[in-house]
């Protein structure tokens, strides 16, 4: 199967890396070919270290790097389904959606991996939203079971079937969810997060006891404001954006905190400050 993945950040690159793994040929898209070869180069350590580990042999790891090839356009693409990674933004993706439905086959399949925005919504940007679909993928791609799937409004048996049974091939857990803002993963992991935050914006216990407290005490592998800063806080706090709009309920108003930490540009790992250092 020909796959495009737009977008070659940590989401994209490691979607990239999957599907190549398990003998598909990988377009990986993004704006310009440093990003592009930004996300190779994060795909080439982590085979790497699967050599290194012995969970691939180098031929594995030379023949799944081998089927993924970069390119900064999308034009004219001849694939069976385009898988989309860009920020989660509303409007990025709406724009998206409509150069993949103008550039892709009319057979294939447009998925978003959106973790909490409408898949009916932007179905409505294509001239084939019975082909577009919610496909999930939790991070690190490469070691996270899960793949969310989520029908549009419009998304035909026939387009859940294929996605369904490609996850599986993928070697990932489908899980099916309806069309509601955060489906089902971050309409629980999110406001679990933007909660730890209020406690820790109320002075309740610092950074770190709250997330020992989640971890020994709830047993999560990772506190929730460690958490947040590995998924990125400006993607959680435009998840909560999303389900505060989305369900017009004040229970999920983002911290103020969050708020103030987003626009001071501390969003965790990725810029080496959360509500830790790095």
């Amino acid at each position: 199967m020909e796959i495009l993945v737009a977008g070659a950040g940590q989401m994209g690159s490691g979607i990239a890396q999957v599907a190549a793994q398990h003998g598909h040929t990988v377009l990986l898209n993004d704006r310009d070919n440093d990003l592009i070869e930004r996300g190779i180069a994060t795909i080439r350590k982590n085979l790497d270290r699967g050599v290194e580990k012995s969970r691939i042999t180098q031929g594995e790891r030379d023949e799944a790097l081998g089927a993924i090839r970069g390119t900064p356009k999308i034009e004219n693409l001849q694939v069976d389904i385009a898988i989309e990674a860009a920020s989660e933004d509303f409007e990025t993706k709406r724009a998206l959606f409509a150069l993949l439905d103008a550039q892709t086959p009319p057979h294939a399949i447009l998925a978003s991996n959106t973790s909490s925005i409408s898949i009916t919504s932007l179905g409505a940007a294509t001239k084939r939203p019975e082909r577009v679909i919610g496909m999930h993928f939790m991070n690190p791609v490469p070691v996270m079971p899960l793949v969310e799937i989520v029908r549009g409004l419009e998304t035909s048996q026939e387009t859940f079937d294929a996605v369904h049974s490609l996850a599986g091939q993928l070697e990932k857990t489908p899980v099916e969810a309806r069309d509601f803002p955060g489906f089902v993963s971050n309409r629980v992991l999110i406001p679990m997060i933007n909660e730890a935050i209020y406690a820790l914006y109320e002075g309740v216990a610092s950074a770190e006891a709250i997330d020992t407290v989640m971890k020994l005490g709830m047993n999560h592998p990772m506190g929730p404001l460690e958490l947040a800063d590995f998924i990125g806080l400006d993607t959680c706090l435009a998840i909560m954006n999303v389900l505060h709009d989305g369900f017009g309920d004040s229970k999920y108003r983002p911290c103020p905190l969050l708020r103030q930490y987003v626009a001071a540009g501390r969003l965790g790992r990725k810029s080496g400050r959360g509500f830790y250092t790095y």
